[in-house]
């Protein structure tokens, strides 16, 4: 897989262009590609009058090159892409192993779960407000009503108190997690074009139904998600 930078398109044409100009600007009259994502998308209006959308693409070929040809590739800016691919650890259990508890089901606790889940541990999740619907029917009253219920509320429940504040999806680090986690975003129903955009959204009308999808295939994988159950003291 290549990965190249600076494939440009004006506002009036489709992504569907983009295989095509990579060929261009790489030369390859025998060449074509075979599979190809966009992994970075940002909109450069320096110039006013020629507004561009800017793309970095990975890109797969039909055959190998070598030689001229990729010389003339690598002078185009083409580059090795770079694998970031997570992969959930291996665990192996013994026969006194002990199920993980999860303490909170905000951005943490719910990927702390999935991943275990993942894993086969099984794990239990403790979260002391409420699942995402009966949490935002409860929220809804406090704004219309001014009754609070101190245990499940903006703070406290299912999606953490982001849930009720749009979700901005942004980070200042490079770590293979980070496409792990945009990738179960995805795969549990938020739109495919936060892999790529510059500035990733998720309303909150959608991050709602990811986080009952991303519970249940926790539930699915054999934990459990114990909503009202709060954690005063632990012992060792």
């Amino acid at each position: 897989m290549y990965r190249i930078h600076q494939i440009k398109l004006n506002l009036s044409e489709s992504k569907d262009k983009i295989p095509g100009k990579i060929l261009k600007k790489i030369g390859g009259r025998d060449l074509s590609i075979t599979k190809w994502n966009i992994v970075k998308e940002s909109l450069d209006a320096r110039d006013k009058s020629n507004i561009m959308w800017t793309y970095s693409v990975d890109f797969e070929l039909n055959k190998a090159v070598s030689g001229g040809a990729l010389a003339k590739m690598k002078k185009a800016g083409v580059e090795e892409a770079p694998d970031l691919t997570y992969v959930v650890p291996s665990v192996s259990l013994g026969t006194d192993c002990k199920r993980p508890v999860v303490v909170g089901f905000g951005p943490g606790g719910i990927f702390a779960g999935l991943i275990l889940a993942q894993a086969g541990l099984k794990p239990i999740v403790l979260e002391r407000g409420q699942d995402v619907d009966t949490r935002t029917a409860q929220v809804e009253k406090f704004w219309n009503e001014g009754v609070l219920d101190t245990e499940s509320n903006v703070q406290f429940g299912e999606g953490g108190a982001g849930a009720f504040s749009d979700g901005k999806l942004t980070t200042g680090i490079k770590d293979v997690r980070i496409k792990k986690v945009l990738e179960e975003f995805v795969r549990f129903g938020a739109p495919s074009e936060i892999l790529y955009k510059q500035k990733p959204h998720i309303g909150t009308d959608i991050l709602r139904v990811v986080v009952k999808n991303i519970r249940e295939e926790i539930i699915r994988l054999g934990g459990e998600v114990r909503f009202g159950c709060k954690m005063t003291s632990f012992d060792v």
